[in-house]
């Protein structure tokens, strides 16, 4: 009998570690989790000036995040054309080290989503970071971006009073970082680092009228504008939910995954037990027929 034959199926068990190994880790996937990026429409050329000075930007947008959670910068170049404006900022509840994961996370993915673009800008859970060859430091913008609204809750008189509440206490409230709470309704409100008190409030007042009016009573909301956001959810924690879901969803989502990887684990077992079985009777039958 031929010995090659006798060799067990190796390549679905080493397939199946390969999977197991790509699973994506729950640890880093809540800040570094996409939720909406932009690129204008404007290209460069690539080995241009332009080009030299927008890695500069990014270069220095990753350096700094390792010690600050906002910065700015303008990188000048020989001509107007070629001059480069950009920030980063991270979640005011993120450490440095998440804050400077989040923005490396970011700078590396909007090379590929805004590929040879003039602007661009990329939002994850923990960060966001945006250039563009036009100045927009400073000044204050109030377009939508990104709104998203849960299902209805239904008839809950008093969650509504909580939400309202919460989105209440954002807006009434003070800084660029604002959360709220009120048992299981969690909100959270941010503005850029580059508006002053008076242009962030009037964001912040902006994106919680747009929230109340445009998600009724919806399980969760998400009312991302260009220089600031507001969310809440009814789910809990907010600063565990996915993009645009509730924390529930989030946590199915993280069972799903746990769910996957023990089904594997318990494929791989099954897999190595089998393949002792086939050895050992392998070696019955060869020790038998001597």
């Amino acid at each position: 009998m031929n010995r090659a034959s006798q060799l067990p199926p190796l390549l679905p068990l080493l397939n199946l570690f390969l999977i197991l190994s790509s699973l994506p880790n729950p640890s880093t996937a809540g800040t570094e989790s996409f939720i909406y990026g932009g690129c204008s429409q404007l290209t460069y050329a690539p080995g241009s000036p332009f080009e030299s000075n927008l890695n500069s930007l990014l270069t220095s947008l990753v350096n700094s995040a390792t010690y600050s959670a906002f910065n700015k910068f303008t990188i000048y170049g020989s001509s107007q054309q070629d001059i480069v404006y950009g920030l980063y900022q991270c979640r005011g509840d993120l450490s440095m080290p998440d804050c400077a994961d989040c923005v490396t996370q970011a700078v590396s993915q909007i090379g590929v989503f805004c590929s040879s673009t003039t602007g661009g800008a990329l939002q994850l859970q923990g960060c966001l970071i945006k250039y563009d060859n036009t100045s927009f430091l400073g000044v204050e913008d109030k377009t939508v971006v990104l709104k998203k609204c849960g299902p209805p809750l239904g008839y809950d008189s008093d969650l509504m009073s909580r939400r309202d509440a919460v989105l209440d206490s954002l807006d009434n409230g003070g800084g660029l970082f604002r959360v709220g709470g009120s048992g299981e309704v969690q909100g959270m409100a941010q503005c850029v680092g580059d508006l002053n008190a008076n242009q962030c409030q009037d964001c912040v007042t902006a994106a919680v009228g747009k929230l109340k009016s445009d998600c009724g009573a919806a399980a969760y909301g998400d009312m991302f504008l260009a220089k600031c956001y507001v969310r809440y959810s009814t789910g809990g924690d907010y600063s565990q939910a996915g993009s645009g879901s509730s924390s529930s969803h989030d946590q199915q989502g993280q069972t799903s995954k746990t769910l996957a990887i023990i089904i594997g684990m318990l494929a791989v077992v099954a897999l190595i037990i089998i393949f002792v079985s086939f050895i050992s009777r392998s070696l019955e039958k060869k020790g038998g027929g001597k």
